[in-house]
């Protein structure tokens, strides 16, 4: 009797952190829920030819006539398609580079003078919590036609005119590239020095002790142990190859690299706002949305079956 009364009570005792744990949480739910499923309501618009002067309620029902749209009109297919092109090729690009990261972890790793590692490490994570309007005044101020990049050129008699870095549409899938790299490097680092903080100590003693150097013990000991942790990332890079933001090509954009620096978000925002259609880039926005669970639900998928762990 004494050990079933035990029993319960652990068992109340558990149930009572359960709730307190869940209270904790709870915030965090409804706020997600507030911005990432409240705003689905939303869709109903793509059903409607919808005018914000006119309102939802006197706004003419159309039902699928948009969806139809987007594959019976050949300028709107020929747009989506450039638009997706540059959509996977800045994704393609981001996962190309999503070693970048870990090699930079590691690099940090075996710096040996603490305050240098520190100088290192908060000049490359402050890029990321710029703006990207900031980070645009920045390049402006170096790369324009009287930016500093320019007049040192100038200067120094290496060009006579002006080199239009901003204003043009050379290798802008690159650029976007560099930038992006630039802001999120130090950033991204960041979980992989957990990573490497977590490894067992009496791995690297043991491989000293049989001689191994410094770049052995990188590449048999903590390569090897933050790969779980990259394969993820990668796989959640996969499923997110249709979300690539929109506020770094939104500033960028101008007239020359239009064409090229449009993405699939940058494009609804200026079909919504900019061309005044908001239910066309309601619709858009969906199919994105749909496209991009699958692409989740299939690499899940593949991650069972290759690392026999899911990563939702």
């Amino acid at each position: 009797m004494k050990a079933k009364a035990q029993k319960a009570k652990k068992g109340g005792w558990s149930t009572r952190e359960g709730k307190v744990m869940f209270l904790c949480v709870l915030p965090f739910l409804i706020l997600v829920f507030l911005f990432a499923y409240f705003p689905l309501h939303g869709w109903i618009y793509s059903l409607f030819d919808y005018k914000p002067a006119l309102g939802l309620s006197r706004s003419k029902f159309v039902g699928l006539y948009w969806f139809k749209m987007l594959v019976s009109s050949p300028t709107q297919v020929q747009q989506i398609v450039q638009v997706l092109k540059n959509t996977l090729a800045m994704s393609f690009l981001g996962i190309a580079t999503s070693l970048l990261p870990v090699f930079f972890a590691i690099f940090l790793n075996e710096i040996k003078s603490k305050w240098f590692k520190n100088i290192v490490q908060t000049l490359t994570t402050l890029p990321n919590f710029i703006s990207w309007v900031l980070v645009y005044m920045i390049a402006f101020s170096l790369f324009s036609t009287s930016g500093l990049v320019n007049s040192l050129l100038q200067d120094w008699g290496f060009i006579a005119n002006p080199i239009k870095f901003l204003d043009s549409d050379n290798h802008t899938w690159l650029v976007m590239c560099l930038w992006g790299l630039w802001k999120g490097l130090g950033w991204g680092a960041i979980m992989y020095l957990a990573g490497i903080s977590g490894i067992d100590p009496e791995l690297y003693e043991s491989a000293r002790i049989d001689g191994a150097n410094r770049f052995q013990l990188m590449r048999h000991i903590t390569l090897p142990a933050l790969m779980p942790t990259y394969l993820v990332m990668l796989m959640m890079s996969v499923s997110n190859m249709l979300n690539n933001g929109m506020d770094q090509y939104f500033v960028f954009q101008n007239a020359f690299n239009k064409a090229h620096i449009q993405v699939l978000d940058l494009y609804v925002y200026n079909i919504g706002l900019g061309g005044n259609s908001l239910s066309l880039a309601t619709a858009i926005s969906m199919l994105k949305s749909l496209i991009s669970v699958i692409l989740l639900v299939v690499v899940n998928t593949a991650s069972k079956k290759i690392r026999g762990a899911s990563i939702i």
